[in-house]
């Protein structure tokens, strides 16, 4: 009888010092593990694309919410864009924001020069100033570029420029029988057409 009013006793005392198992008792430290992380507050940050993109489609965020779990949201834009300028992702507002290397870029300048021809670039266009006839032009991948034929009987020895902060970043002209050569070596992936205007030719990238 004794030992069954012992065992009872023992029994009560240990229901009373946890009610609920699930829960920690006060003198404990609970941390779920759900619990956000402190972080640095987003300023700004840069998404730098490819050559080649065109057409920006959607953007998408992955965020992490209150609750600690992981949910994504989209946009659908079907917009151009022009891949020399970074893409932003800002919670501050940064007025009159300028990138003098695409200023730069998008000035008509002239970048090289010859006794038969004068070449002027303006963003992703090319004025070759010539009173020489196109035999022919295509592009070359590996590294990309455009190679225009001059019909022309000349001594003209090898050209060779560096064009620093343009789209058409090196020009090669080399002379060859009844015609001379250039080659225009571009910054990225283009598709590429030359057009006769009243002055000579352009070259229009996209």
């Amino acid at each position: 009888m004794f030992k069954k009013l012992l065992f009872i006793t023992i029994f009560l005392f240990t229901l009373d010092a946890r009610e609920n198992p699930f829960m920690p008792v006060k003198s404990e430290d609970f941390i779920s593990s759900n619990q956000l992380v402190s972080q640095t507050p987003l300023n700004r940050a840069t998404i730098k694309l490819p050559s080649d993109a065109r057409i920006l489609q959607s953007v998408s965020v992955r965020y992490k919410k209150l609750d600690g779990s992981i949910a994504t949201q989209k946009i659908e834009l079907q917009n151009s864009i022009d891949w020399h300028l970074p893409l932003f992702i800002s919670q501050s507002y940064v007025e009159g924001y300028q990138n003098k290397k695409v200023a730069t870029l998008y000035k008509k300048k002239k970048i090289a020069q010859i006794k038969y021809a004068i070449f002027y670039s303006l963003g992703k266009k090319l004025n070759v100033v010539t009173k020489d006839k196109r035999i022919r032009s295509f592009t070359l991948t590996n590294p990309h570029r455009v190679v225009i034929d001059f019909a022309r009987t000349s001594h003209l020895k090898h050209y060779e420029k560096s064009v620093k902060g343009s789209i058409f970043k090196k020009i090669r002209i080399g002379n060859h029988k009844d015609y001379y050569r250039v080659v225009i070596e571009l910054d990225g992936y283009y598709k590429s057409k030359t057009i006769k205007v009243a002055n000579g030719y352009k070259i229009e990238l996209q």
